[in-house]
């Protein structure tokens, strides 16, 4: 029977390098001979790839925050369904760029969505599914939406004020700080190399100890 992979998703605000440490991430599975995929959300196949383009594009129409919620988990729902969880029964790790964590960020402490009505829909999209390991790329929001603007056209989460995104870095280190086993935070304001070598050796760690 095959063992089922590991699920490790990669969280932060916007220019705080979470492409470039997943990559850091499956180089370093792949040294140790785990097979791994790498994805995202909102996306992650055709569909959900679609609807992460009706999510991002800036528009002048005002998009409420029920219908942006509902689009994160249609999204994941797809994605979950069609290709994690493939993955995960094969054996293959799947590193995701953004999970759940994002949404509670997000569209909870951005937005100002209430967390229960995240939970409700979390629970119906995901049953008992949790990523197993998290984490959380942290750095002060101006340094990271500094670096987010160098690399272009923002999309229209970029486009919101700082206090948003204030409001979602402190939503992911609460959540981080409430549970310390399964989170683990990275200093990200630091130099490339300083940040690479720490990741690397959170998934070394986990490859250790997983049974």
């Amino acid at each position: 029977m095959t063992r089922r992979g590991r699920f490790i998703t990669f969280e932060g605000t916007e220019g705080v390098g979470k492409s470039t440490q997943l990559k850091t991430a499956a180089r370093t599975l792949e040294a140790l001979g785990i097979d791994c995929v790498v994805t995202r959300e909102p996306g992650g196949t055709p569909m959900a790839e679609a609807i992460r383009d009706l999510l991002l594009a800036p528009r002048d129409e005002p998009v409420n925050e029920t219908t942006e919620l509902l689009l994160m988990f249609a999204a994941r729902a797809q994605h979950l369904h069609t290709r994690i969880i493939t993955e995960l029964n094969a054996g293959r790790w799947v590193l995701c760029d953004r999970f759940t964590d994002a949404t509670f960020a997000y569209q909870g402490g951005g937005r100002g969505v209430a967390e229960d009505r995240i939970a409700q829909l979390e629970t119906l999209v995901q049953g008992d599914l949790r990523p197993d390991q998290v984490i959380v790329l942290d750095a002060p929001v101006e340094t990271g939406m500094t670096r987010a603007r160098h690399r272009g056209e923002l999309d229209r989460f970029e486009q919101e004020a700082v206090a948003f995104f204030e409001r979602i870095r402190a939503t992911y280190l609460r959540r981080a700080s409430a549970d310390p086993t399964r989170y683990q935070i990275v200093d990200a304001a630091r130099e490339l190399d300083a940040v690479t070598a720490d990741v690397a050796e959170c998934i070394r760690h986990l490859v250790s100890t997983a049974v």
